[in-house]
């Protein structure tokens, strides 16, 4: 803090409300919850009188400071916004009024997403693990340095420019992002459409074998792994597996593409199995093809043509592609050489693709920096 600020303890800027309500059992009310790291206070939900677990209930005012108990220590505080005037929360949220003629509102909401407001809350905490809670007293006493009304009003607004700006950024970071995520899937569709070579019915390029149809009590923790449309969609998403007789079509090899042809739109596509042996669960095609094609052009064959049959179906969120259908789709038949051309041009935009998410990641984390950082020099009297 500044050290020509003024240094005052927050029981001479926040009393405890004592506002409290008798609750009806057969009348709404509004519950409110603090989000952690100063991230605000929001309705937890609305519930009878009869559903909550008390006859009585503290009643919040839009503007006033509100704590958890629990945690405080982790940033669980803020002002109540207008729309939860009147709402009500347990003894474990202590609410203040904020005595206006010494500290701005939004100064002190400012204030309190400080490192340094956050320490004070953990500095004022004690208990043993799981069961620390802000002591009032302790908190209450811990003192804070304040500008006059007149500089809290002017570092409040330059505060709310400069965040307005950064999440302006964040907004056109986003965007960036968005963008990104398609390029790659952009670029293939068209690549794929402008090859100029023969077609061919998929029908007579490859044999589509579906995977088996598995019980869920044939699921155990042991044998070979499951492959489900979610071990291909999130990579690390939990295998189950199974340890009994399995027919040959049915078992995966490292190499094998695999094209999950049934459920939510998002998670349709083809994918080249990487792991050990494994064997194929329903909704998964294993492709294989009648002669020599590369697994990798393969692939983004099918998810070029997977592109297509997407734009039919935009609004939904499962869709089931049925065999008939993918035996009459055409797909290219370019020679051996010019797909490994196409594979190498796929390979180098995946590699800029991944080159541009990176650095978009590291923006991202320096934009989040950015506010603590302005809040740092605000509250050091330095902005």
């Amino acid at each position: 803090m500044n050290s020509h600020w003024s240094s005052v303890p927050l029981h001479k800027i926040l009393s405890k409300s004592d506002e409290v309500v008798s609750l009806k059992p057969d009348e709404r009310y509004q519950e409110v919850t603090v989000r952690l790291w100063g991230k605000g206070v929001t309705q937890r939900r609305v519930a009878m009188g009869a559903e909550i677990a008390a006859s009585s209930r503290t009643v919040v005012r839009a503007q006033q400071f509100i704590v958890s108990r629990i945690d405080a220590r982790n940033g669980a505080f803020g002002l109540v916004p207008e729309e939860l005037d009147g709402a009500v929360v347990s003894n474990d949220f202590p609410v203040f009024k904020i005595n206006t003629s010494l500290v701005c509102p939004s100064f002190l909401e400012w204030m309190s997403k400080t490192k340094g407001f956050v320490d004070i809350c953990k500095a004022a905490s004690e208990g043993t693990t799981n069961r620390v809670r802000l002591k009032e007293d302790r908190f209450l006493a811990m003192q804070v340095s304040l500008p006059s009304p007149k500089e809290q009003q002017r570092i409040v607004r330059r505060i709310e420019e400069l965040s307005v700006k950064i999440e302006d950024a964040r907004g056109l970071r986003r965007e960036a992002a968005r963008t990104a995520s398609t390029l790659y899937e952009t670029t293939r569709d068209e690549l794929y459409r402008e090859i100029n070579c023969k077609r061919e019915r998929v029908a007579e390029l490859f044999n589509l074998i579906n995977g088996r149809a598995f019980k869920p009590y044939e699921w155990g923790t042991a044998g070979r792994k499951i492959i489900r449309i979610q071990n291909l969609k999130y990579p690390s998403a939990a295998y189950n597996y199974y340890n009994g007789y399995i027919e040959e079509k049915h078992l995966v090899e490292k190499g094998d593409v695999l094209f999950a042809w049934s459920g939510q739109v998002v998670s349709l596509g083809a994918h080249i199995w990487t792991q050990e042996q494994a064997i194929l669960n329903q909704h998964i095609f294993n492709v294989k093809a009648k002669r020599e094609m590369l697994p990798r052009f393969v692939q983004e064959g099918f998810n070029a043509l997977i592109d297509e049959m997407k734009t039919q179906v935009r609004g939904l969120e499962m869709f089931h592609i049925r065999k008939q259908e993918i035996d009459k789709l055409l797909f290219p038949v370019p020679s051996i050489s010019d797909q490994h051309l196409i594979v190498d041009e796929l390979n180098v935009m995946q590699a800029r693709v991944n080159t541009l998410k990176r650095l978009q990641a590291e923006t991202a984390e320096e934009l989040n920096a950015l506010l603590p950082s302005v809040l740092d020099k605000a509250f050091k009297g330095e902005l």
